[in-house]
């Protein structure tokens, strides 16, 4: 079994070659945790209990060959009326805010209000080597699309400017001290961003509305980050062409998320390593659908194209869902043991 070793994965948040093959995911599932950590999460809920459930995030992690594990800095969220709970949600769903009594009325969190001893403790209980990498509660774009709705966020876009902006600022600045919070934490090796910001074809919102309501605010929380001395991870789903070179000129230092549909992470590799580092990339239903053979082909040949020039961590696309065969999702993690 690999030890951990943190610097390997900020060698490829740097862009540079780590000493050995990395790998990176976003999160996994439950099943896929109790199997890899050999024990049981008995809780159900999403306010897992540190004592009971972190141990066996961290270990399923370590016994992968992660040299971190993902864990959110607390519980801090932006609250929405309960909708009925299905595997998928309507991007209209929202309806928190409409206008601007119901804006006023909102119950805003404070971040600072919420136990961050999750982060503050984790060293105790930490493997040698690793850290954790703290992600958020969703992100400027996806927050304000899950309060507002989408179509009503585009109309109010066009129709109360000012009101739209005062939405994103509230999101932002807590997002902000959120990441301020965390970052500060010696457990912490980095932060990720986590904000859908596309659709398959193109942004959610026009070039234009991102620079004017995401992009400041997204560029705000990186420079938090690494003023606390760690690196930023985006991750966001969709063909971000048209704003990648804000996202380099925001400052991230890697990005995550990518669809073959979209663009192979082969092809964003060979554009983009120069300037950003990529992680994870192996497209989702290219792993669910593939003979294990053509996974272990691809992810091993996805690590050759890496091999001089680094700036790459081995990983699926976007996360490993519960309908993922196993089998799949070891198929590909399993090369790093081919190529030591």
């Amino acid at each position: 079994m690999r030890k951990p070793d943190f610097k390997n994965l900020l060698r490829v948040l740097d862009r540079k070659k780590p000493d050995r093959p990395t790998l990176f995911e976003f999160f996994l599932n439950k099943q896929l945790y109790e199997k890899l950590a050999g024990e049981n999460i008995v809780s159900t809920n999403r306010d897992w209990q540190w004592n009971t459930v972190c141990p066996v995030l961290i270990n399923a992690f370590k016994n992968a060959g992660y040299d971190y594990v993902t864990v959110q800095g607390s519980t801090f969220s932006f609250p929405v009326p309960e909708t009925e709970h299905k595997k998928t949600i309507s991007l209209n769903a929202g309806n928190a805010i409409h206008d601007r009594d119901s804006y006023k009325a909102y119950q805003w969190l404070d971040p600072k209000d919420f136990d961050y001893s999750l982060v503050k403790n984790a060293g105790q209980i930490l493997p040698h080597g690793m850290k954790l990498v703290v992600c958020g509660p969703g992100g400027v774009l996806e927050n304000a699309i899950s309060l507002v709705g989408y179509e009503r966020l585009c109309m109010m876009l066009f129709d109360n400017q000012v009101l739209a902006g005062d939405i994103f600022a509230s999101i932002g600045e807590r997002l902000v001290e959120y990441y301020r919070i965390c970052a500060a934490f010696d457990s912490v090796g980095a932060l990720i961003s986590n904000d859908d910001w596309g659709f398959k074809t193109q942004t959610m919102l026009s070039p234009e509305d991102m620079r004017k309501y995401v992009i400041p605010w997204h560029k705000k929380i990186v420079d938090t980050i690494h003023s606390a001395g760690k690196p930023a991870i985006l991750h966001s789903c969709g063909k971000l062409d048209e704003v990648m070179d804000d996202i380099i000129n925001i400052g991230y230092d890697a990005k995550h998320s990518y669809e073959d549909i979209i663009e192979p992470v082969e092809s964003f590799y060979k554009r983009m390593s120069d300037k950003i580092a990529v992680v994870g990339g192996i497209d989702l239903n290219f792993i669910i659908n593939s003979p294990l053979e053509q996974i272990k082909t691809r992810s091993l040949e996805m690590l050759k194209l890496s091999e001089n020039k680094g700036a790459y961590a081995l990983g699926t696309g976007n996360s490993v869902p519960d309908y993922v065969p196993d089998e799949n999702y070891f198929a590909m993690i399993n090369v790093i043991r081919e190529t030591v």
